[in-house]
């Protein structure tokens, strides 16, 4: 990544002070900001992006924010647009550190709904699976 990409990282750690502890990951050709082991956010070509569910798709509308679409290259998807559930962090929280972890906050309980939601239907799962196999003893 180039050295820019670096110091933008190092903005979105003194943006986000007050949500410490994040890291910030490289992969992609982006990277992913993370907190205990969930990924919340991305930062791509110098734009923070939060991981976002329907109703705070429409707070982040209103404010301007619009979806990072990603368009592949290369491979059987060229050409598709595909949404990843990221909208980016509206322009005037990039002046407002007290804005910013307000959003930030929000898509960090975002990421950790979704995990506890796929953590809850993976342990439902294993349990029919259980009684399936219970049965047929």
């Amino acid at each position: 990544m180039a050295k820019s990409a670096d110091s933008f990282h190092d903005f979105v750690r003194e943006l986000w002070a007050d949500l410490k502890p994040i890291e910030i990951k490289r992969m992609f050709g982006g990277a992913g900001v993370f907190r205990d082991g969930l990924m919340f956010a991305m930062v791509i070509d110098d734009a923070l992006w939060l991981k976002v569910d329907d109703a705070f798709k429409k707070e982040l509308k209103a404010e301007g924010s619009a979806p990072f679409i990603w368009e592949p290259k290369t491979g059987p998807r060229v050409g598709e647009k595909i949404d990843l559930g990221y909208w980016r962090l509206p322009d005037a929280a990039l002046d407002d550190p007290d804005d910013a972890v307000k959003w930030g906050r929000k898509a960090l309980a975002i990421a950790q709904a979704k995990a506890a939601s796929k953590k809850a239907k993976k342990k439902a799962a294993k349990k029919v699976a259980l009684k399936k196999s219970a049965k047929r003893r």
